[in-house]
């Protein structure tokens, strides 16, 4: 599966999680120690908003701090499926080209900045699914290429702190085998 189809169907299944979130479940815990979905969401929605301009070429300063903060407003739902919409398409006009992406720890290659991108949509997915109570299973193909992706750089995210300590699991299959090397217990259930 190429790069850019991966990324399109971990950012729609993402999105369809997103519409299904009722209006109670906003303060739900999640997977993510100390968020709720809303600071879930509102996570990624945020990178959602930053891709369209990163992938056009701006950099972190240029983008400044317009997608501080709460970027869900009134309408959580609305804004996430609009930023998800804004950061296919420009990631499917831009990858193709290839090119550098200015990111927060330096230049990146667009194809990696996909990357973790499409790792953070199919992982926080889970997460989300987790916390409201939806069907827990990733597509086996994205599991299969974020693990395969990941395996090269899981040590270098722990160490610099963007993910948490892998967690042991007595039963790995690749999904849970991945969320565990993403600091997931697959077995998460919030506390009561």
């Amino acid at each position: 599966m190429d790069l850019d189809t991966l990324y399109r169907g971990t950012v729609e299944s993402w999105s369809a999680k997103v519409s299904t979130i009722s209006a109670d479940q906003w303060d739900l815990p999640t997977p993510c120690t100390g968020w709720t979905v809303r600071d879930l969401v509102n996570h990624v929605v945020g990178e959602d908003l930053w891709t369209p301009p990163l992938v056009d070429g701006k950099t972190i300063e240029e983008v400044g701090d317009q997608f501080d903060g709460d970027v869900l407003g009134d309408d959580p739902v609305g804004t996430a499926q609009a930023a998800a919409t804004a950061a296919v398409t420009a990631t499917a006009g831009a990858l193709p080209g290839g090119g550098i992406v200015h990111l927060s720890f330096g230049d990146t290659p667009i194809e990696e900045y996909i990357w973790q991108l499409t790792a953070d949509h199919l992982v926080h997915g889970w997460d989300l699914a987790a916390a409201i109570g939806a069907p827990r299973d990733l597509d086996a193909g994205a599991v299969d290429g974020v693990a395969g992706w990941f395996a090269n750089w899981e040590e270098l995210y722990r160490g610099a702190g963007a993910v948490g300590p892998r967690v042991e699991v007595s039963a790995e299959g690749p999904q849970d085998a991945l969320l565990a090397g993403f600091g997931r217990d697959p077995g998460w259930s919030a506390p009561n």
